[in-house]
């Protein structure tokens, strides 16, 4: 506790403070004279526009005042600059704005973290700090006015009760001397019969009685604790670190929480992403746990983001007589960039194969057994056009076999299967002749070549027919990489 001999904390000496509009001037404090020391709790009250905001900001150094004198800890104010200034509101001020201006783009925990950031703290203790201001602060707030009445009159019921308590223990203690003053003198024949079960009667009425009021009082303090356990529903807290993405209730909004427990918000841990997919009775069998997988989104088509599959739900939905069932994996999110209900296009990778010749699957003329893969008329919207076809290349990528949504997977532990094909090959005299070959993993695009192709070798995959009005000398072929 302060003593007049401890020096003051903050002393303003005929602090005013005037706005100046064009000609216009207003004068917002008039000489104020104010000491605050140490260990005070000082509240500023007053009416809306009497300068309370005015005088909290010179206080806490955002704003200077027009004339008078302010010392904080014995120093002068007025002789600080702007790094001083900063320095205080860093490190001698805590700033509860009536207003605030949260950043958009960072969570919870980081707006948390700002002022922490600039105060110089180790990471480990302000992510530790502001975890704990998450913990006790909450984020959302129900009227809590039904509830609170409900436990003010329990807890008025129970004070009550513990009162008249208090008389039929007196009127028991009074039950007990008098049947014991009657059986007394009944031993010496000076009172009645009568008397004697007057007082035996009176006594266990009071006895049953007091029972009475404190099996009422044993109820009265459970509904109290249910009360104080609806109270303290009326405050919400997070149940996790993370993001806010929606807000479902806004301020004032009656929530009816009879039939379930209503949806305030929703948080989520943005860090980590889980991505959902469907796949079919078809292809499921062929997936299991740990298999590699990989997705693009709509507005990163060119990005994949890897992973590996975590679980397949065992309960399928059906959705147009198509049974299907959903596969989950994990994805890091660190830049932020995956959003919550993205549309991703998935890829299960159940075959691979690197640095292997390549042909567009096109050109393969004749097949035998489709391969691994494939289906009739999938992925033609990404078959190659028809055209000549240059000699296959070697790829340096791996070639996965598209996602079981679209396609066959194949059991990941199995050897890939491989078929004969037949494709059409240019020599180096422009003369066609069909050649077998031997394919092995095949995805919608592109196919490997095991045998029967060398690199360099011209493979078509479509023939061109000369354009009407023009020469014709026969076919033309163009070369296709």
């Amino acid at each position: 506790m302060s003593t007049p001999s401890t020096p003051p904390l903050i002393e303003l000496s005929g602090i005013t403070r005037t706005f100046t509009n064009g000609e216009i001037e207003t004068r917002v404090l008039h000489g104020i004279d104010l000491t605050l020391y140490p260990g005070e709790f000082v509240a500023i009250v007053g009416a809306s526009g009497s300068g309370k905001s005015t005088l909290m900001n010179i206080i806490g150094c955002l704003d200077r005042p027009s004339t008078g004198s302010y010392h904080f800890m014995g120093r002068d104010v007025a002789g600080f600059d702007r790094d001083e200034l900063a320095r205080m509101r860093r490190e001698a001020f805590g700033f509860v704005f009536q207003s605030y201006n949260l950043l958009g783009g960072s969570t919870a925990r980081e707006n948390i973290e700002v002022p922490a950031v600039y105060s110089g703290m180790p990471p480990h203790e302000r992510h530790e700090r502001a975890g704990q201001l998450l913990t006790t602060l909450g984020l959302a707030e129900i009227d809590p006015t039904v509830y609170l009445s409900k436990v003010d009159a329990s807890r008025a019921m129970l004070r009550n009760q513990r009162a008249q308590l208090k008389e039929r223990e007196a009127q028991l203690t009074l039950a007990q001397i008098q049947f014991k003053r009657q059986t007394a003198l009944m031993a010496e024949d000076a009172t009645t019969t009568e008397s004697v079960q007057t007082a035996e009667a009176t006594l266990k009425s009071a006895e049953a009685s007091l029972e009475a009021l404190r099996a009422q009082i044993e109820q009265t303090e459970s509904s109290l604790r249910g009360d104080e356990a609806s109270l303290r529903y009326a405050r919400v807290l997070a149940p996790m670190n993370g993001t806010v993405v929606s807000i479902s209730a806004r301020q004032g909004q009656t929530l009816n929480t009879n039939q379930q427990a209503p949806t305030i918000l929703r948080v989520a841990d943005l860090s980590t992403m889980t991505v959902q997919t469907q796949v079919s009775e078809a292809d499921i069998g062929r997936l299991r746990p740990g298999i590699q997988a990989y997705f693009t989104t709509l507005g990163s088509q060119t990005q994949r983001w890897y992973s590996t599959l975590d679980k397949i739900e065992p309960t399928p939905t059906t959705t147009n007589n198509v049974v299907l069932y959903n596969a989950l994996f994990d994805v890091p999110n660190a830049d932020g960039r995956l959003m919550t209900d993205m549309t991703a296009q998935v890829f299960f990778v159940v075959a691979q194969a690197r640095d292997v010749l390549q042909i567009p699957l096109g050109a393969l003329q004749a097949r035998g057994p489709r391969p691994e893969g494939a289906r009739q008329g999938e992925g033609g919207e990404r078959r190659a056009p028809p055209a000549g076809a240059n000699a296959p290349d070697r790829a340096q990528n791996p070639t996965p076999t598209p996602s079981a949504q679209h396609q066959n997977a194949k059991a990941p532990d199995a050897a890939p299967r491989t078929r004969r094909a037949t494709v059409k090959v240019l020599d180096r005299h422009g003369n066609l002749s069909e050649r077998t070959i031997e394919v092995g993993v095949t995805n919608r695009i592109q196919a490997q070549v095991l045998s029967g192709l060398e690199e360099g070798d011209k493979v078509v995959s479509g023939r061109a027919t000369a354009t009407s009005g023009a020469a014709s000398t026969g076919p033309r072929f163009g070369p296709r990489i």
